[in-house]
C-alpha cells in the first residue's frame, strides 16, 4: 500500500539508491525485480501520465520549430526510463533539458539540431566527469539544504504559472507564444480544463502527508474513511484525462489518421561542424550544475550524437509522478515502454497527433506537478531557513534563470553563517572578560 511507503518527492530526489552488498547477477536480478514491483497496478500507470505536461509541450516545440526527430527521442528517453527504471526503484523521470530548449527556441536559426545535440553532449560530458570522480557528492554535501528548496519553489511555481497561462491562452509551441485567450466552450476550451482539474482535485485531493493521524475520529468513522481512500486511489484520474486528450484530438481533426505513418523514423549520426561544438558548450555550460549525475551525463552522452534531446532527471517529472501515485520504479518502466512502442511503430508522424491533442489538459497535468513540487518546502522549520530559501526563491523567478537565484541562495546562507559566528564570537569575548 502506498501509505507504508516511506518516499516523498523531496528524498526520493535526494536520496541516492542504496546498491546491492554484493554484485553477483543473483543478487543484481533480485534488485532490479524489487525495484520493478507496483506497490498498486493503477496507481503506477496513473503516474507514469504525471510528467507529460512538461514532456510533450517542450519535445512538440523542438519538433515543430526545429524539426527534431521525434521518433529516435522518443526510443532513446523510452530506453532511459526502463533502465533508470530498473536500477534506482523509484519514478525517476526522464525530461528534456528545458533551458537547451529555451535557447534553441529563442535564438532563431543560429541554434538548431547540431547545436543543441553538441549542447547535449558538452553537458554530458562534464556531468560524467563530475560524477565518476566523485565531485557530485562533494557538491551535494556542501549546498544547503534550504538552498535547494528554494529552487525546487521557484521551479515548481514557475510550472504552475505556465500551466495557468496553458488553460487559459492558446499556445503556438513552435513559436513558444501565446495567441489571445482560450473559449469557454469547445474541445479545448476553458470548461474542460476546470472540470478536468477539479476531478483531480476529488480524485487525488491534496497529497499524501508525511504523517496522517485520524485524531478524535471513531473506529468505524476511520475504517470507512479508510475504505473510500483505497476507492479513491485505485482510480487512474491522469491516465483517464491523457485517454481523453487522445479521444478529443482524433474529435478535432479525424483526417489526423491518414498523416499517421508505421514504422520508426530513420536514424543517423548527426553531423556537428566546429561552430556547433562551439555554440554548444557556450550556451549549453550554464545550466550544467542542475543536475550533477553519472546517469544524465550518459543520457546525453550517447543520444545526442543520433539526434535524441538532451535530457535530464527533472524535479517537475518528478513531483508529478508522485503526485499522481508513482512510487516504483515499474512506474516509469510504463512510460518508457509506451515510448518506445509509439517511437518504433509511429516514429515521427506521431507530432501530427500530438498538434492536436488539447493544451489545456496538458496545463492541468503541469498545474499538478509544479504544486507537488514547490510543497516540498513544507521542511523549513526555523525562520532563517525559510529567509534563505524565499530570497533563492524570488531571485529565481524574477530573474528567470536558477543559476542566479542560486548562487544569491547560496550568498545570504554564508552571510547568515558569519553572521551568527561573529555574534557567538563577540558573546564569547564579553563573557571571558566579565569572568575574574
Amino acid at each position: 500500500m502506498e501509505s507504508q511507503n516511506p518516499h516523498t518527492p523531496e528524498n526520493l530526489a535526494e536520496t541516492p539508491p542504496s546498491n546491492p552488498t554484493s554484485p553477483s547477477p543473483t543478487n543484481i536480478v533480485h534488485k532490479v525485480k524489487s525495484n520493478l514491483v507496483f506497490h498498486s497496478k493503477w496507481a503506477e500507470l496513473n503516474g507514469a501520465m504525471g510528467d507529460l505536461g512538461t514532456y510533450i509541450p517542450i519535445v512538440l516545440a523542438l519538433t515543430l520549430a526545429k524539426d527534431l526527430n521525434l521518433g529516435t527521442t522518443l526510443i532513446f528517453t523510452g530506453v532511459y526510463n526502463i533502465v533508470t527504471g530498473a536500477i534506482y526503484g523509484v519514478p525517476m523521470p526522464v525530461q528534456p533539458m528545458k533551458a537547451i530548449a529555451a535557447v534553441a527556441i529563442s535564438t532563431g536559426s543560429d541554434f538548431n539540431i547540431p547545436e543543441i545535440m553538441a549542447a547535449g553532449i558538452c553537458t554530458g560530458a562534464i556531468l560524467l566527469v563530475l560524477g565518476v570522480t566523485g565531485l557530485m557528492q562533494l557538491v551535494y554535501k556542501l549546498i544547503p539544504l534550504s538552498v535547494v528548496r528554494g529552487i525546487q519553489l521557484s521551479q515548481g511555481l514557475s510550472f504552475a504559472m505556465t500551466a495557468v497561462k496553458y488553460i487559459r491562452t492558446v499556445q503556438d509551441f513552435s513559436k513558444s507564444k501565446s495567441n489571445g485567450n482560450r473559449h469557454w466552450l469547445g474541445l479545448d476550451g476553458l470548461i474542460l480544463a476546470i472540470v478536468c482539474a477539479c476531478f483531480i482535485i476529488v480524485i487525488n485531493g491534496a497529497g499524501e502527508e508525511r504523517n496522517e493521524r485520524e485524531a478524535n475520529v471513531d473506529e468505524e468513522r476511520n475504517m470507512r474513511r479508510k475504505r473510500i481512500k483505497k476507492i479513491m486511489a485505485t482510480i487512474p484520474s491522469a491516465f483517464i484525462i491523457f485517454l481523453l486528450g487522445v479521444v478529443l484530438a482524433f474529435i478535432r481533426r479525424p483526417k489526423v489518421v491518414n498523416d499517421i505513418k508505421f514504422g520508426p523514423s530513420s536514424m543517423q549520426v548527426v553531423q556537428i561542424t566546429s561552430h556547433a561544438w562551439k555554440e554548444g558548450f557556450i550556451k549549453g555550460r550554464e545550466f550544467s550544475a542542475t543536475s550533477l549525475s553519472v546517469s544524465v551525463g550518459l543520457m546525453n552522452f550517447v543520444g545526442c550524437w543520433f539526434g535524441a534531446m538532451p535530457c535530464c532527471h527533472g524535479a517537475g517529472g518528478l513531483a508529478g509522478q508522485y503526485k499522481f501515485g508513482g512510487r516504483s520504479g515499474g512506474c516509469v518502466v510504463i512510460l518508457g515502454a509506451a515510448k518506445m512502442i509509439l517511437g518504433l511503430v509511429l516514429g515521427t508522424s506521431l507530432v501530427t497527433l500530438l498538434r492536436q491533442f488539447p493544451v489545456g489538459l496538458l496545463g492541468v497535468l503541469l498545474l499538478f506537478a509544479g504544486i507537488e513540487l514547490a510543497m516540498t518546502c513544507r521542511d523549513m522549520n526555523s525562520k532563517e531557513e525559510s529567509f534563505v530559501m524565499l530570497i533563492c526563491t524570488a531571485v529565481s523567478l524574477v530573474g528567470s534563470s536558477a543559476a542566479l537565484g542560486f548562487v544569491c541562495g547560496i550568498l545570504v546562507h554564508v552571510l547568515l553563517k558569519l553572521r551568527n559566528w561573529s555574534i557567538d564570537q563577540s558573546c564569547s569575548t564579553v563573557w571571558m572578560r566579565g569572568t575574574p
